[in-house]
């Protein structure tokens, strides 16, 4: 088989992917949720059903392609901004300010709402729900954990990782209590819910759980 063959036919698979993806994603967005089978989502993107699980084991693997995707917006922001933060010394005060400054800046709500609305709202069965975004959400804390070490080559890799994977856990579990109470509406209201779980986050994770010093 020649280079040539080989390539075309990589970039036939690339494109069927992609059109399942766009699929997906415009049923979706006609049905308010992920509300179709693979039949249907056959036929919109004009493959067979045998191709559709050529590409992915199940629907949810599918869904959560388009969550990731949903997310890789905001992630490049959120990533950009860490990047354009001047460097500190290195040290895990230094690396945390860094992150919860693009944290406070970067527009997680929407992501979350996104995400919400990709899985049927909040209405949805949480059992089938928060594996998916709890998935999402760890191959986004991979791509942060790359970025802090790239920033910090001589930082301790455990210090670094422990750091990533405490804040972005405390992201997700932070998303939940938002989404209860707010329903994943943007409004003004619910940004200000978002803001006080988020600084109530990076308060808990910054001191620990020693003792409240007294005056």
């Amino acid at each position: 088989m020649t280079r040539s063959t080989l390539d075309r036919r990589a970039a036939q698979k690339a494109e069927r992917r992609s059109a399942l993806v766009d699929a997906a994603r415009e049923l979706i967005e006609d049905r308010g949720g992920p509300f179709f089978g693979v039949d249907e989502l056959a036929a919109r993107a004009d493959v067979s059903r045998r191709t559709v699980f050529n590409h992915f084991p199940s629907l949810d693997d599918l869904f959560l392609t388009v969550c990731e995707d949903a997310l890789a917006v905001v992630v490049d922001d959120f990533l950009a901004r860490i990047a354009r933060t001047p460097l500190g010394d290195g040290s895990r005060s230094a690396m945390f300010d860094e992150i919860a400054a693009a944290m406070h800046d970067a527009d997680l709500p929407a992501a979350i709402a996104t995400i919400l609305r990709i899985l049927g709202g909040a209405s949805s069965a949480n059992d089938r729900k928060a594996p998916l975004t709890d998935a999402a959400f760890s191959r986004v804390t991979e791509r942060l954990l790359a970025e802090v070490l790239r920033r910090h080559p001589t930082a301790d890799p455990l210090e670094a990782e422990l750091l990533v994977e405490s804040l972005m856990s405390g992201v997700i579990v932070i998303a939940r209590h938002w989404v209860e109470r707010t329903d994943g509406r943007l409004d003004a209201d619910a940004r200000a819910t978002w803001e006080d779980l988020l600084t109530r986050l990076l308060g808990s994770v910054r001191n620990g759980y020693l003792p409240a010093t007294t005056p």
